[in-house]
């Protein structure tokens, strides 16, 4: 039997790279993971959305909770590469690095759909210090830390590792408080939190 023109394109069409399936997947599950938070979401729902099989889900990332720490990485991911472009244009000058990194945060926090921090959300939802997207999100603060406390020695202040545990906790209670935040401005806000924990760490050569 002769097949029509439309199974032939159908016959013909190449398969979806596997490249390709695997960010659909991620793209589609980050997405809902971050509105809806990771608990409420199932695996059915997923691959329902980005249109692929369950099979192919598996495929790519093993369990759910592999897919969840994928996500969290890709958030990882981003965030740096904000903070270091910041970072670069402001190498030579911690105080305009600070006040810079606190900027483009408190832009993100108030920008529409904004849910928090996704490391803290989806920490918040699991107990367990082993599970792979509490290893992602506890390595995510982590890397914060050191990188406010690589900012705080170059301001030459007493105790660096003080002033960035300080500075950590108010941009991270900055991410949790984000909807009320938005409202008073969260620029403003953080960087007069940021100015006076500066001014009240003193100089180390005092």
């Amino acid at each position: 039997m002769k097949r029509s023109s439309t199974d032939r394109k159908g016959a013909d069409a190449p398969a979806p790279d596997a490249a390709d399936v695997r960010e659909r997947i991620l793209q589609t599950a980050s997405e809902l993971f971050y509105r809806e938070g990771v608990r409420a979401i199932g695996v059915d729902l997923i691959v329902e959305r980005a249109g692929v099989a369950k099979t192919s889900l598996y495929r790519h990332f093993g369990t759910k909770d592999d897919l969840i720490a994928a996500f969290l990485r890709r958030e990882d991911e981003d965030f740096w590469r904000l903070w270091d472009g910041v970072a670069a244009r402001h190498a030579d000058d911690p105080v305009q690095e600070l006040e810079a990194q606190l900027r483009w945060i408190g832009a993100r926090i108030a920008r529409p759909g904004y849910r928090g921090c996704p490391q803290l959300n989806v920490a918040a939802e699991f107990a367990d210090a082993e599970h792979p997207a509490r290893v992602v999100a506890t390595a995510h603060k982590n890397d914060m830390r050191r990188r406010l406390a690589d900012i705080a020695r170059r301001l030459g202040v007493r105790r660096p590792d003080d002033l960035a545990n300080q500075l950590w906790l108010v941009i991270d209670g900055a991410f949790m408080s984000a909807p009320l935040l938005a409202k008073e401005g969260p620029t403003r806000i953080l960087l007069a939190t940021a100015r006076a924990l500066v001014a009240g760490a003193g100089s180390a050569a005092a």
